[in-house]
């Protein structure tokens, strides 16, 4: 067996295995969209830095709590096993107590909930409601008598609340409106989480159809989902640079072509390939690219801000 595959497979310790559980590469759903509708915000208005911060953690515990529940149910539905590849399995290859992951799942929840009622009562109770519906969302993408997760949705949904309205809020919290700019800088990000997820899905597509699961990867089949793979990172780039000539986006948007990189790489990583632990690789180049997408993204906006002060 390879290098790369035992440490895949083999049983965990200390901090590493704490690490895979958060699956890490999901993360980049939480923090991204809370950036970009901070930064596209501050032409508005002036920044929010404890809003900001609620804000940040409050969703970083929301997607750390959906990874819990999601680990806990597919040990309870007999869906991970010891040699389950990627982020899950933790519980039946690392040995950690299912009641304990459920507990955590449940408590970083209540965290979450505790920084919604503080955003809630600095601007109105629209922000709360909208932020627990996501929550709901979260814990029903594999909870629930009929999982999100099990479904030709997954992506949709998860590209909607997780890219789409934690972007909105995040931008709300700060200028306290909601404008058609963010909806439409927001569509490539919606694109992008779904993506995540899609490639996800790609890798898991045979353990999943065993499973009896209908993702859309499965439905698709592998070569239509792997087109529509590469065809989502195509349509991100092609819609967010269209910006700049049909709504004033700055200029400074063409930062983001410098992730592009990965995204080829990650696509590239699929093509062709049938074995989970082959496609471990591209699902990090996949995590990679939609970080610096939005990060860069988020930074061209605050450098076009930057220069109209200096200019002004």
């Amino acid at each position: 067996m390879a290098t790369y595959e035992k440490q895949v497979l083999e049983k965990e310790s200390g901090f590493k295995k704490w690490w895979r559980l958060l699956r890490p590469h999901t993360l980049v759903a939480s923090f991204v969209p809370v950036f970009l509708g901070t930064s596209v915000a501050m032409s508005y208005t002036n920044f929010h830095f404890l809003r900001f911060i609620v804000m940040l953690i409050a969703c970083f515990f929301i997607q750390t709590s959906a990874n819990l529940f999601n680990e806990y149910y597919d040990y309870k539905k007999g869906h991970d096993d010891e040699h389950s590849v990627g982020n899950g399995g933790a519980i039946v290859r690392n040995g950690m107590r299912p009641g304990f992951i459920l507990f955590l799942a449940i408590f970083l929840y209540i965290l979450s909930i505790l920084g919604g009622i503080y955003l809630s009562i600095e601007l109105n109770w629209y922000v709360g409601l909208l932020g627990a519906i996501c929550m709901l969302v979260g814990y029903l993408y594999t909870g629930g008598p009929y999982p999100i997760a099990y479904t030709p949705f997954g992506e949709i949904m998860a590209g909607f609340f997780m890219g789409g309205i934690i972007t909105f809020i995040s931008f709300y919290i700060q200028a306290e409106f909601i404008g058609k700019e963010i909806v439409y800088i927001s569509i490539p990000v919606m694109v992008l989480v779904g993506n995540l997820l899609l490639a996800n899905s790609l890798r898991d597509l045979v353990p999943d159809k065993k499973s009896g699961r209908l993702t859309l990867a499965i439905l698709l089949g592998r070569k239509a989902g792997t087109l529509l793979f590469g065809s989502a990172f195509l349509f991100a780039y092609v819609f967010e640079l269209s910006l700049i000539i049909w709504m004033d986006a700055p200029y400074w948007t063409l930062i983001i072509l410098l992730s592009a990189r990965e995204a080829i790489r990650a696509v590239r990583g699929y093509i062709g390939k049938s074995e989970p632990l082959s496609m471990m690789p591209a699902m990090k180049a996949t995590s990679k690219a939609i970080t610096f997408f939005g990060l860069l993204l988020a930074i061209a906006y605050l450098l076009s801000l930057l220069q109209k002060n200096l200019f002004m």
